[in-house]
């Protein structure tokens, strides 16, 4: 329980708290007009420190840390793993949580004295791990905590429900602490608080966690350098045995790839063959049409048959002379051997081109021989330039079948982790499950808790709801007429808190306070707000616990039970905000 809340602000107003339950009071002072209100008093406030003593974070925008307020010291005694604990913070020097005497020696941490400060402290770090151990039996974290260790009940997570803050929004949903509250934080705060396998709904924010990863992969290979990779594995299969046959078989002709330095000279030499080839047949041809030719001419050149002559002249009657005579001989003669000369001229030029077509035969047959040759050699080996193209034409399809085979591998751990994430969705389903009827018992009290103090607010009492969904424990409430409007909210709010102080009993847990802050009571009908009172100090008194309860004057105005009096719990102190010096800090700021 909480003893004391204190400060050596000389104006604060220090307040002293008894077992059971606690009321302060924020009132109107005599004489003050409606425009006076109670959201200045400190009500709220009392909340904050209490919240800045047990670790909360202390931005610059914090009511501790303002410029009034900063150098003073704010202390609480409270118990703690069963021994009575003073402690004291400033927003000064907010890293650092003191211990004036006695120091206590039960921490999980020693503290340590700190000459400066003149007291012995711990760090605000170690000081929130020393709560959580010594109330709600977490473990010491580890320095460096592992991916298993994240999403990890937390002190400041649970005790949040115990002490609930308006600035946090914490009374718009029993199930969460805050409006920023994570929905794995509230599943696993919940089912730690009941006394459910945590550790399910862990699990669960880890599959989260990797489907959204997935989800980014997807989107990565879409939009990024894959472009249009997510195809089906087995399209991409399919691409990618047709490419890599390619690779193999190209790589293979390489492999058996001759390189020959000469082989462009023998190209050209090759080129100069089929050169002479084609000359020697356009050479043949003009050789046979001239043979064709010499031999008629030859066939044309025939000696002049000197009788026909004679016969010819004596035909005629003409008697021809011998001198005539002798002189046709002559001539005779001379063509005869224009005739002979003619023909040896002819059938020289026919010899020769005879002998030019022989000879042009065996240079051919050489030619061919060559040609064969260098056939076979070029057939067996290859030009280097060849080989380079081979080779880039290689390289090519092998960066070709690499982005495939990418691709392919990226598309099938895609359809495999997306199977794998839905075949882990289920197992964990049926884990939380098998943890429900496990632990029927626990929930079968949690929810009849629940129900009683409900059935002392209402004729038809609510009902706290467990479920099991896909995407982890969920937590409601049924049977409530009207639960949307604020007051009855706000009292499933108060319901659902009453349970978990008797469910922290029971789970063996050493949170022995709760507090509500006035806010809770907005919108509540007055007759129900006295209720809800004599509910918390009756419960209490009966489990052992202490109930702080911040509220205005005006909703102490309804007596609902002669057995009970608000006036047996109200605390000597009372604040107004009528009066500078009313508020719990006894000015302004």
């Amino acid at each position: 329980m909480i003893y004391r809340v204190y400060s050596d602000l000389p104006t604060f107003k220090n307040l002293e708290f008894r077992e059971g339950l606690n009321i302060l009071v924020s009132t109107k002072s005599p004489g003050a007009t409606d425009q006076h209100t109670r959201n200045g008093a400190g009500k709220t406030s009392l909340i904050e420190i209490i919240h800045f003593l047990t670790g909360a974070n202390a931005p610059k925008d914090s009511l501790l840390k303002n410029g009034a307020l900063v150098r003073h010291n704010f202390g609480m005694a409270f118990d703690l793993g069963g021994k009575r604990v003073t402690v004291e913070r400033s927003g000064w020097t907010s890293g650092q949580i003191k211990f004036p005497n006695p120091v206590p020696n039960h921490l999980p941490v020693e503290p340590q004295f700190d000459s400066e400060l003149d007291v012995s402290t711990v760090t605000n770090t170690h000081w929130k791990n020393a709560l959580g151990n010594l109330i709600f039996n977490l473990p010491i974290p580890p320095k460096k905590r592992s991916d298993k260790e994240s999403y990890i009940p937390t002190f400041r997570s649970l005790f949040a429900y115990f002490v609930r803050r308006e600035k946090s929004n914490a009374f718009i949903s029993a199930f969460e602490q805050s409006k920023q509250q994570k929905p794995w934080d509230k599943q696993v705060a919940i089912s730690y608080l009941i006394g459910l396998d945590w550790t399910i709904a862990q699990q669960w924010q880890h599959l989260r966690d990797k489907e959204k990863r997935f989800g980014e992969l997807k989107r990565a290979a879409k939009d990024g350098d894959f472009g249009e990779v997510i195809g089906t594995t087995a399209e991409l299969r399919t691409e990618l045995a047709v490419i890599e046959g390619k690779v193999q078989k190209l790589d293979d002709n390489l492999e058996r790839f001759n390189v020959l330095p000469e082989y462009r000279e023998l190209e050209k030499q090759m080129s100069g063959i089929v050169q002479q080839q084609s000359k020697l047949s356009d050479d043949d041809v003009i050789d046979h049409r001239l043979i064709d030719e010499l031999t008629q001419a030859m066939d044309a050149e025939i000696e002049p048959a000197s009788q026909n002559i004679d016969r010819l002249y004596a035909e005629v009657g003409i008697v021809l002379p011998d001198t005539v005579v002798r002189r046709f001989e002559e001539v005779q003669a001379f063509h005869k051997s224009v005739v002979k000369n003619r023909r040896s001229y002819l059938q020289g030029e026919l010899n020769s081109a005879t002998q030019r077509i022989e000879d042009r035969k065996q240079k051919r047959v050489t030619l061919n021989d060559r040609h064969i040759e260098i056939m076979e050699i070029l057939h067996s080996h290859g030009a280097l330039d060849q080989y380079n193209k081979m080779n880039m034409e290689l390289s090519r399809l092998e960066g070709e079948a690499k982005v495939l085979r990418q691709q392919f591998e990226l598309a099938e751990k895609l359809e495999s982790q997306k199977v794998k994430l839905k075949s882990e969705r289920s197992q964990l389903l049926l884990r939380l499950q098998q943890d429900y009827r496990e632990q029927n018992e626990r929930l079968n009290e949690a929810i009849s808790i629940f129900e009683d103090i409900s059935a002392q607010l209402y004729q038809k009492p609510g009902s706290l709801i467990f479920a099991s969904s896909d995407n982890g424990p969920t937590f409601d409430f049924g049977n409530v007429q009207g639960i949307d409007s604020t007051g009855i909210g706000s009292m499933q709010i108060f319901c659902f808190d009453m349970m978990l102080m008797q469910m922290n009993a029971k789970n063996r847990m050493n949170q022995e306070f709760l507090v509500h802050d006035s806010r809770m009571f907005d919108g509540v009908d007055g007759r129900q707000v006295m209720k809800a009172l004599e509910i918390g100090a009756n419960l209490a008194e009966k489990h052992g616990f202490q109930y702080i309860v911040t509220i205005n004057s005006d909703d102490l105005t309804e007596t609902i039970s002669s057995g009970f009096s608000v006036d047996d719990y109200i605390l000597q102190v009372q604040l107004t905000d009528a009066t500078e010096d009313g508020g719990l800090f006894g000015m302004r700021f």
